[in-house]
């Protein structure tokens, strides 16, 4: 048998290939069609790589009463991540083929969409489409009866890249902002303190202007959005419903049928360890996981969820500190591999009756419930009956939690949530 290396595992590899390093329970047999539903025409004619596959996400389809729409599958999992309706809105349409050949699904205040090119990585595989950028670009040339351009015009000094501008790097360095590697345009004050923890990176992308005044109201553009100052705060403008068209999507609502209401409890797999609902909160959801303090704490906008001692990887099987996101999930799966004589996992095994490298000792793990990938190393959080050593590192790398700890997160925690592993 090939030895893997857990730290270079799957990060060149397909996604089955995971699949194929541990035994696979039965009960993971779904399509991909099953779980992100193929509804219109526009979608049907993509082909099969550009439907998200089956990486664990929720098989259920809700209905949004308050905007006439359904979501499903990985755009229900995103939508939940991002806070939902206190994220990017309700959805406006049905998933739809986009310009660009991506799968996506327009929301009040963005349009998601799926990127294969992201499914090997650990990074988030939706993402949202660059309304900003269009709108800059339509927006370009648009004048006004008068003769006067319309907002977001690029010739204005807030679409120039402030490099040389002291007095503008002097105001963002007291607020303790940051230029963006990517487009010179700044991060700071109360548009940083609304982009940081919403992992605006990924989602709004970089910024494209500066903050100015349009239309009455301090803005910047991002690739993928606008954030305005509301009065109550920071808040992302909605340029999808303000211009469906301009996008490639209908708004038009569906019958609702037999699809159930959406209701944040029907995806609960148990009660919170930690007492909070869950259920009436709202924003972004993060996972950071601290070694030195073997300690989890989960986050749902600024309320602190839970916190649980867990038990991180055991030298020579350290847990890798990084940013990372849930990636992968299976309600139960058995584990198999080898170590070497210092312990070292050094490969994985589709069954552990499997002959391995000679000198190399076998390990199985039967039945491991609540299992949620978060890195290309096969590092997971999941929950563990074989020890009650919490607090210590016990594992071969992934975070293991306790079993009433672990059934809860595996409801809360849909694909795309943010971990972050911290020394």
């Amino acid at each position: 048998m090939m030895k893997i290396s857990r730290r270079s595992l799957l990060k060149t590899t397909a996604v089955g290939a995971l699949s194929a390093t541990f035994v696979v329970p039965a009960i993971i047999g779904r399509s991909a069609m099953a779980q992100d539903l193929a509804t219109t025409s526009s979608i049907q004619n993509l082909s099969a790589n550009l439907i998200p596959p089956d990486m664990g996400q929720t098989t259920m389809q809700v209905f949004v009463s308050a905007t006439g729409h359904s979501v499903s599958g990985t755009m229900l999992d995103y939508w939940r991540t991002t806070g939902s309706a206190s994220g990017y809105g309700n959805p406006i349409s049905e998933p739809f083929a986009a310009s660009n050949g991506l799968y996506s699904q327009a929301f009040e205040r963005g349009i998601f969409q799926y990127n294969p090119d992201w499914l090997n990585t650990e990074d988030p595989t939706v993402r949202l489409m660059p309304v900003g950028t269009q709108l800059i670009a339509e927006r370009r040339d648009s004048l006004r009866a008068d003769s006067r351009r319309t907002g977001a015009d690029p010739r204005l000094t807030a679409f120039v890249v402030p490099a040389a501008d002291s007095k503008r790097a002097s105001v963002v360095n007291e607020l303790g902002g940051r230029f963006s590697d990517v487009t010179g345009f700044s991060i700071a004050g109360d548009y940083q303190a609304w982009y940081d923890p919403n992992e605006g990176d990924f989602y709004l992308g970089p910024p494209i202007s500066e903050p100015h005044l349009e239309r009455g109201r301090t803005v910047q553009y991002y690739e993928n959005g606008l954030l305005y100052e509301s009065d109550s705060g920071v808040a992302v403008a909605a340029l999808p419903s303000e211009n469906p068209a301009s996008y490639g999507f209908v708004t038009d609502s569906i019958d609702q049928g037999d699809i159930p209401e959406y209701d944040e409890s029907s995806f609960m797999t148990a009660d919170n360890p930690g007492g909070v609902d869950t259920t009436q909160l709202s924003g972004h959801r993060s996972i950071v996981v601290s070694l030195s303090e073997q300690t989890m704490y989960v986050y749902q906008g600024g309320t602190t969820v839970l916190t649980s001692l867990i038990s991180s990887g055991l030298a020579p099987n350290v847990t890798s500190p990084g940013e990372f996101h849930v990636r992968l999930k299976f309600p139960q799966q058995t584990m198999a591999g080898f170590t070497n004589e210092t312990g070292e996992v050094t490969g994985f095994q589709n069954a552990a009756k499997d002959n391995g490298v000679a000198g190399d000792i076998p390990w199985e793990v039967t039945d491991v419930p609540n299992v949620m990938y978060f890195s290309l190393s096969a590092e997971a959080l999941h929950g563990a009956y074989w020890h009650n050593n919490f607090g210590n590192p016990m594992s071969h790398g992934c975070i293991n939690q306790p079993l009433d700890v672990a059934a809860f997160m595996y409801g809360w925690a849909p694909l795309g949530t943010e971990v972050s592993v911290i020394e």
